[in-house]
């Protein structure tokens, strides 16, 4: 890939159970760009809510988004982050400090999400509050810089298309 082409971070979005830290490490390492797993900045607070079920508001994620736009900026253009991204609202606060950022939508259903997330033993994150993600849930449609993906495909054929999508003149 052609490193000048790519002049800025792009976050890897969707619901739990979509692939985020699966994907983001993979397209990470195949960019030579640094990974930045969202969830491990989330404070404690956010941690044992989840872990006890309940749903962040928007309250609980606004200091962790701007945690996760910090450290945006401080690791510059070559950065891969998962977040999930899941309002409009919280897309445009990251956008807010790196106007250029783009998004990787991994979609999938509620059902499969569910099935995943189950499949995850000693996760935080509690099978109950797929819904409450789904609800929450504000899809980039017609948003500029979001490309959606498949999250049922392989990891190997999402690379692909998100690899010849940044590459694109469009994305960048």
């Amino acid at each position: 890939m052609n490193e000048s082409e790519l002049m800025s971070p792009v976050v890897i979005m969707g619901v739990a159970g979509c692939g985020k830290s699966s994907f983001a490490a993979a397209l990470s390492q195949a960019l030579g760009w640094q990974l930045i797993e969202g969830d491990e900045f989330h404070p404690p607070e956010n941690v044992n809510k989840m872990r006890a079920g309940i749903p962040l508001t928007d309250d609980d994620r606004a200091g962790w988004l701007d945690v996760l736009a910090h450290e945006l900026v401080q690791r510059g253009p070559h950065a891969v982050l998962t977040c999930s991204a899941l309002k409009k609202a919280y897309r445009d606060r990251l956008r807010q400090s790196v106007p250029a950022l783009r998004f990787v939508h991994l979609e999938l259903t509620r059902e499969q999400s569910i099935a995943r997330v189950t499949q995850r033993p000693g996760h935080y994150f509690q099978p109950a509050l797929v819904d409450s993600q789904f609800a929450a849930l504000e899809k980039p449609v017609d948003e500029a810089g979001v490309f959606t993906a498949d999250a049922t495909q392989s990891i190997e054929t999402i690379q692909a298309q998100v690899c010849a999508w940044l590459q694109s003149k469009e994305c960048v």
